[in-house]
């Protein structure tokens, strides 16, 4: 998703608080990582960076204790983060807020944010600008899926996501959620693919 069509936070400066309320995400909820996870402490903590990961944790605390939502104190969290809080777009605490958006980790909602309790797999270009070490350890938490049966149904469920008009990222990030191991996501997202012929299959 290009970077220009994702909303940011913008705090006026009479809005002291913000409504926090849960993502509800059936797929990524199902076999996604509990952002308190060492999952996300290995991996996600690479993409997102220190600040919004501790961030993302807190706010996912808040739902522990109010799983329907919560009305969030900005200052009183940016300073129990250690970060510097003022309305507007500038400040240590929005920049961290904005940074869960644009990773997909939160998105905006009317009078809030909406904020994911667990998370998917990071993307296979997440994880090719990642440290040797950490793509390393990254493969001990793939799934194993069949190579074959698991390419021709990523391959037939990126080509309906294209022609139902997704992008390649959605489409990547789709696949992912659904167990395709990366290399197979970030291949069967890309554009250049020809259509997919289904051919009828003699009952089993």
């Amino acid at each position: 998703m290009p970077r220009s069509t994702i909303a940011h936070i913008e705090l006026p400066a009479e809005q002291p608080t913000l409504i926090v309320a849960p993502w509800d995400d059936p797929i990524v909820d199902a076999i996604g990582y509990e952002v308190h996870s060492e999952y996300v402490e290995l991996f996600w903590l690479n993409v997102l960076g220190p600040t919004s990961t501790w961030l993302l944790r807190r706010l996912a605390h808040g739902l522990e204790r109010h799983p329907l939502g919560y009305e969030l104190d900005l200052w009183e969290t940016a300073k129990a983060l250690g970060l510097a809080y003022s309305p507007g777009t500038a400040s240590p605490f929005v920049r961290a807020m904005n940074r869960c958006v644009l990773f997909g980790v939160a998105q905006p909602i009317a009078g809030g944010l909406a904020v994911r309790r667990r998370v998917p797999p990071v993307s296979a270009r997440q994880l090719m600008r990642m440290p040797n070490v950490l793509r390393v350890a990254h493969e001990s938490w793939l799934r194993p899926v069949d190579v074959t049966d698991g390419a021709l149904r990523a391959r037939l469920l990126a080509e309906a996501m294209r022609r139902a008009g997704d992008e390649p990222d959605r489409i990547e990030r789709q696949l992912l959620a659904l167990g395709v191991q990366p290399h197979l996501a970030a291949s069967h997202s890309a554009t250049s693919h020809s259509p997919v012929e289904v051919r009828s299959q003699p009952d089993q």
